[in-house]
């Protein structure tokens, strides 16, 4: 096959270079290549004979179609004759093109165009001069001597720990504490709901029905080195018993100081009773 299409396309240009024989040997050869040539109603004598259109005129310039102001101020199209084609409304211009035709940059700064904008060149980095003075005059060492004498008229962000303390948001988790109600009486109804939503399992209650049918606790255990003061039980207790306080400052030379009864937290809760309160009640409209 593709020495049969190597033949024809030999045999094809011969007959171009010597057109005066081509209608002659035409008519011979028309019946071996009958199968080679397509299905057309035109003769085979004239496709050969006639010359070849210019392919540029079979498209439609682009220019006559795309019509923004730098299209219709640049040079007209190479097309004869009147055009057929109306500019019709057209976008509003996109502000760089504008920018080009009117002569002025984005910014406004006229007589200057989008070729003229100049970008200085940091590829190559700093200059063998810009090095030399930063070494003979110490710039670098200036400059952050400036920046120290700039902090030093102002005012310090630091303040003098434990003598002065930041402000505690009122939801800190802290040391915990156990609350009573304002006649004395024990918050905590022993529900155990602190205990099973413990996630570290540091909470440890043991209670009994009293003579008049209520549950109170016996024991109220709360190991501080297992507590990872995620405040579930707090938000878990249905009367506000179990509170975190506002209290990092707990820290113990014994590991048994840490482990917390239900006498030294329900002391805790007598000490900043008034504190617990100021905050549960500014938080009250979020719980």
């Amino acid at each position: 096959m593709i020495l049969v299409h190597l033949a024809s396309l030999s045999v094809i240009q011969h007959l171009a270079q010597h057109p005066d024989r081509s209608r002659d040997c035409c008519d011979k050869m028309v019946r071996p290549l009958s199968l080679l040539r397509p299905l057309s109603a035109t003769p085979f004598s004239t496709l050969i004979v006639q010359p070849k259109p210019n392919p540029a005129s079979l498209f439609i310039p682009r220019r006559s179609i795309h019509l923004t102001p730098r299209t219709l101020l640049a040079t007209p199209s190479s097309q004869t004759g009147p055009q057929t084609i109306k500019p019709g409304p057209t976008k509003s211009p996109n502000p760089r093109e504008t920018s080009t035709v009117t002569g002025q940059t984005p910014g406004g700064l006229a007589g200057q165009t989008d070729g003229a904008e100049q970008w200085p060149d940091y590829s190559k980095g700093p200059s063998a001069l810009d090095k030399a003075s930063q070494v003979l005059f110490f710039t670098e060492i200036v400059r952050g001597m400036w920046i120290v004498l700039e902090q030093f008229f102002r005012p310090p962000y630091t303040i003098m720990y434990p003598f002065e303390k930041g402000p505690l948001s009122p939801r800190f988790r802290g040391e915990h504490a156990l609350r009573r109600y304002p006649n004395g009486e024990e918050r905590c109804i022993a529900c155990k709901l602190c205990e099973a939503i413990c996630p570290a399992q540091a909470i440890t209650i043991e209670s009994e029905a009293r003579e008049d049918g209520s549950r109170r606790t016996t024991r109220y255990d709360i190991d501080m080195t297992k507590c990872i003061y995620c405040g579930f039980c707090q938000e878990a207790c249905p009367v506000d018993a179990i509170v975190e306080t506002q209290n990092a400052e707990y820290s113990t030379e014994t590991r048994e100081e840490l482990l917390y009864n239900k006498e030294k937290l329900l002391s805790n809760g007598d000490k900043a009773e008034a504190e617990i309160a100021a905050n549960l009640q500014s938080e009250h409209f979020y719980r």
